[in-house]
């Protein structure tokens, strides 16, 4: 929300000096996020004439300007704006003048011709224009006047960062009101005098949907001009405010909606066929609207139609059908309220959204749209003159402005101060608040009717806030908070997520922060999910579902720094995922049949390592890689990874490059090179390498037991067996370990340290055949090991091995 400062103080009579007032507003909710003067800083531009306006000798699109700039003071100005004309007024810098951006101003020669000076735009001033060049002043204006001081720069223009609930104060009358409350200052209400009817025609109105529209009033006005100029005051007042001036019809309706908070729409009454209705849209109907877009309707939308079908959106934006241009001459001026339910998220649907839509759909008042109406029409009367008929107003369906009590023993416990009631008597007073006392003492309470303007105040803690907010916070006492506070032990066995993202940054990698919002085309090529839990209202159409894994968000960002050149990275998030979930549970996981996990993912791409001067190290990363430091986050548990089944393959990793990560016997996530398909499609050139594991498998750890080192000899055997190329390593490994007969505990290690894969048959193994060699190391913390102790133990580790594998020893 922006204004002017002197729009605002001329609604209200307050003595507050600039600072002071933006403080005020900020203090009581209004935060004001800018306060500049309306153009950037600038000095030495005054007014100039051209008096004569010569061809450049040596360019073609260079004038030679003589333009007075004071009494008897004429400079020579070289110009390359095609607009210079003779008798033009524009602002003229003269040497010495520092434009926006410190830009110095000094005599000079342009292709030899000597310029003392320099004609400016609007764009070189920082000030609107919509002129191709030039910026043309009001022949009115001296000349050498200063041009900040005459158009009003220095003036202070004031943007409001409004929240959602306040749609009370998306005006100048509004911010004008709470003005008058936080201070005391009496008010200047506009004008709202009823314009009498000279003609009696009228256009026949039905609103069939009164869900859609609550209130809708309208009246005819012929014989209006719209060629006319705008009045500079209005165009100002626009200005400050960000708006462009257009024509006058459509500036006095975009003026009363700053000014009273009123959108309004103005239809060109001789293109309007038959009468007009108001209703919900029929599928496959479609609209043109004022932004040039076409739009395709269903029964969700509001329109207002004619005979021929939807003529503007109801509460969004009007249709280009109808609407005024210079030679409009009869119009029908429109204000109605629109249900906010019935505005709220249409007009992104369409991805656009408008000055009439943002307050519709935070609510609008519906009590003074008579009193508002009168006054478009007088101000249109005032500037394109015409004739109005009367006043067509149909009441349908209003809001209820339902009492709203307030205990005062609970507005002194919740604000934390006591109050007199002559105190809280006062705030609602001056917010314009309807009230009466009931009770006494302890049980005195205020039932407050809200205005029809504030849609915010349903319920008591709205009325604390109110009286706190016009108080003052600063009048609050400085008291330290009183509570017991218990020092809960944490078990040191429970990783936190901070600790867990400080590990993966140690191992090199970034933490990225990414929307849990995802396109849903994602969700089906990441994790082959058809049903994702959709947003009703998304914060743009591609992010319309909720994420179900972090590997998609991962890919976005390889691909953003794939854009920037960089070809190396290694990045992590760690966040919640969101899957639907049909039992409902009481868990803090669960909420509404949907279930939020929390989730590691991780992404590797391009070298193993920095690049070196060693060409050896220079490597594509793989699949170890990444593996490996799973197994380093994972560091003291029971690890196993283990291929995914043939039918219960990732949508999203490579079949061959790819693995389950198992806690426990417990799956936990994943690793694995993302599928050529899918790099492919994401145009990557090269697939990187992802992991993802579920927090529940991270956060927990074992904790360091005292244990004897054994200062017995450990004993090394080396057991290589031969197997089908099939057969993973990993598989026959576990075999091993899994050995019960002797002790197993005297195992410490078992690696694989060979792996000899024949080309054809020979050195007793055949072409389908392979050879995996182990080293185990054993070690009892009592004894020496002897052949007798060791045998048992070998023995079940081969049987086992050939049970499990149709492994035999080489």
């Amino acid at each position: 929300m922006q204004f002017t400062e002197s729009w605002l103080k001329s609604l209200v009579n307050t003595d507050l000096d600039t600072q002071a007032l933006g403080e005020k507003l900020t203090m009581a909710g209004l935060e004001v996020e800018e306060l500049e003067p309306l153009a950037p800083e600038f000095s030495g531009v005054v007014v100039g004439l051209v008096v004569k306006k010569d061809k450049h000798p040596d360019a073609d699109r260079l004038s030679v300007c003589q333009v007075q700039v004071a009494e008897g003071d004429v400079r020579q100005i070289v110009c390359g704006a095609p607009n210079v004309a003779e008798g033009l007024k524009v602002p003229c810098a003269l040497p010495g003048a520092v434009l926006p951006g410190g830009f110095n101003i000094k005599p000079t020669k342009m292709r030899g011709v000597e310029s003392g000076g320099m004609l400016c735009s609007g764009k070189e001033l920082g000030i609107p224009s919509d002129v191709d060049g030039l910026h043309i002043l009001d022949t009115q204006l001296p000349v050498g006047g200063n041009v900040r001081e005459l158009l009003g720069l220095n003036e202070m223009k004031f943007t409001l960062k409004m929240t959602p609930n306040r749609a009370d104060c998306l005006s100048v009358w509004g911010v004008a009101r709470e003005v008058a409350a936080l201070t005391g200052a009496t008010l200047n209400p506009p004008a709202f005098t009823p314009v009498a009817a000279t003609i009696g025609d009228t256009l026949a109105v039905k609103v069939e949907n009164t869900d859609l529209c609550g209130r809708f009033a309208g009246r005819v006005i012929r014989g209006v001009n719209n060629t006319v100029k705008t009045p500079q005051w209005m165009v100002e007042r626009l200005e400050g405010a960000g708006q462009r001036s257009l024509s006058p019809l459509v500036d006095i309706s975009n003026y009363v909606m700053l000014e009273l908070g009123r959108p309004s729409h103005v239809f060109d009454l001789d293109k309007v066929q038959g009468g007009l209705t108001v209703r919900w849209a029929r599928e496959g109907e479609q609209l043109k609207l004022l932004n040039d877009m076409t739009v395709a309707l269903n029964p969700r939308f509001g329109v207002i139609c004619d005979e021929q079908g939807p003529e503007a959106l109801a509460g969004i934006m009007g249709g280009d059908h109808t609407a005024v241009n210079e030679s409009t001459t009869n119009i029908f001026v429109e204000a109605a309220f629109w249900h906010p339910d019935a505005i709220v998220g249409r007009a992104r649907e369409f991805n656009f959204s408008s000055d009439a839509s943002h307050r519709f759909e935070r609510g609008v008042d519906f009590q003074s749209i008579p009193e508002h109406l009168e006054r478009i029409t007088a101000l249109i009367l005032e500037i394109c003159g015409g004739q109005a008929g009367p006043v067509q107003d149909q009441v349908l369906n209003l809001p209820a402005r339902n009492p709203v009590a307030l205990r005062h023993a609970r507005a002194e416990s919740v604000i934390g101060m006591p109050f007199a009631t002559e105190q809280i008597q006062t705030v609602f007073r001056q917010l314009g608040f309807q009230f009466s006392l009931e009770g006494e003492g302890a049980e005195l309470r205020y039932v407050v009717t809200p205005p029809s303007y504030r849609f915010d105040i349903e319920i008591e803690e709205d009325l604390i806030e109110e009286v706190i907010r016009v108080v003052g916070y600063d009048s609050l006492p400085l008291r330290a908070p009183l509570g017991k506070l218990k020092m809960l032990p944490a078990p040191e066995s429970k990783l936190s997520r901070h600790a867990i993202r400080r590990q993966v940054a140690a191992m090199g990698y970034q933490e990225v922060v990414s929307y849990s919002f995802t396109p849903e085309q994602w969700e089906a090529d990441f994790n082959a999910n058809t049903d994702p839990v959709r947003l009703l209202n998304p914060i743009a159409s591609h992010l319309s579902v909720m994420r179900s894994t972090l590997l998609g968000s991962l890919t976005g960002v390889l691909k953003h720094n794939l854009g920037h050149r960089v070809d190396r990275l290694r990045v992590f998030e760690v966040a919640r995922v969101f899957e639907k979930n049909a039992k409902v549970g009481d868990g803090p996981q669960t909420v509404a049949g949907f279930m939020q996990t929390w989730k590691l993912g991780g992404l590797a791409y391009g070298l193993a390592d920095q690049l070196q001067w060693s060409a050896s190290n220079n490597r594509l990363l793989d699949f170890f890689d990444v593996k490996g430091d799973v197994e380093q986050l994972l560091a003291g548990k029971k690890v196993e990874f283990k291929a995914f089944d043939a039918k219960a393959q990732h949508p999203a990793l490579h079949p061959g490059r790819s693995a389950q990560v198992l806690v426990n016997n417990r799956v936990v996530g994943f690793v694995g090179e993302l599928h050529p398909k899918l790099a492919q499609v994401q145009d990557l050139p090269l697939a990187p390498v992802v992991f993802e594991l579920l927090l529940d498998g991270l956060n927990t750890r074992k904790l360091p037991a005292y244990q004897d080192i054994s200062k017995q000899p450990a004993v090394v055997r080396d057991l290589a067996f031969v197997v089908d190329q099939q057969v993973r390593a990993a598989d026959l490994k576990k075999a091993l370990t899994d050995a019960k007969e002797g002790n197993p505990a005297w195992v410490k290690s078992v690696i694989l340290f060979d792996e000899f894969v024949p080309k054809d048959d020979g050195k007793g193994l055949k072409a389908n055949e392979k050879s995996l060699a182990f080293r185990l190391t054993l070690q009892a913390s009592d004894r020496s090991l002897t052949d007798a102790d060791i045998e048992p133990l070998l023995n079940n580790m081969i049987e086992l091995a050939a049970q499990r594998c149709a492994a035999r020893l080489r």
